[in-house]
This record gives C-alpha cells, sequence and structure tokens, in this order.
C-alpha cells in the first residue's frame, strides 16, 4: 500500500465525505430516505477515490467498477423516488 497524493482525488474525497455527512443529517432530520441514499452513493464514490489515493486502483479495479455501479444505481433509485413522489 503506497499512498498516491492527487489534489483531483483528494478534493473529490472530501466532498464525498461531507455529502455523505449531510445526506445522513438531512434522513435524521427530515426522516426522507432519499438525502440518504444520495449520502450512502457518494460514500461509496469516497472509497473508490480512498482506494486510488491508497494505491489499490490497478489491483481493485472490478471491485471499484461494481462500487461505482452501485453508487450510480444508488443516485438513479433517489431521483426515481423524488420524480414519483412529485406526481
Amino acid at each position: 500500500m503506497a499512498f498516491e497524493w492527487d489534489p483531483l482525488y483528494g478534493v473529490n474525497l472530501a466532498l464525498c465525505v461531507i455529502i455523505l455527512l449531510l445526506g445522513v443529517w438531512s434522513y435524521r432530520k427530515k426522516k426522507n430516505e432519499t438525502g440518504l441514499y444520495v449520502g450512502i452513493a457518494f460514500g461509496l464514490f469516497g472509497i473508490s477515490h480512498l482506494a486510488t489515493l491508497l494505491g489499490y486502483k490497478d489491483s481493485l479495479e472490478t471491485v471499484l467498477i461494481g462500487v461505482r455501479l452501485l453508487a450510480y444505481l444508488l443516485v438513479a433509485a433517489a431521483l426515481y423516488k423524488i420524480a414519483v413522489k412529485t406526481q
């Protein structure tokens, strides 16, 4: 494990953590699962960025594709939930 600092992944990781925390806070405050879904999705994106910073990008490529796919599906589910709720 060799730490490889990349400002782009570092900033993305920090923003993902912030969005994760805001999603959890939103869920606790309003009991609305949509914010939680988005927060968890960005938490998964953050895991992907952290793995890249820690030098695991190549060895975990297949796993990280799955993690990112799951994150995108969570965002899609949250948006679908918003769209259905407003109709």
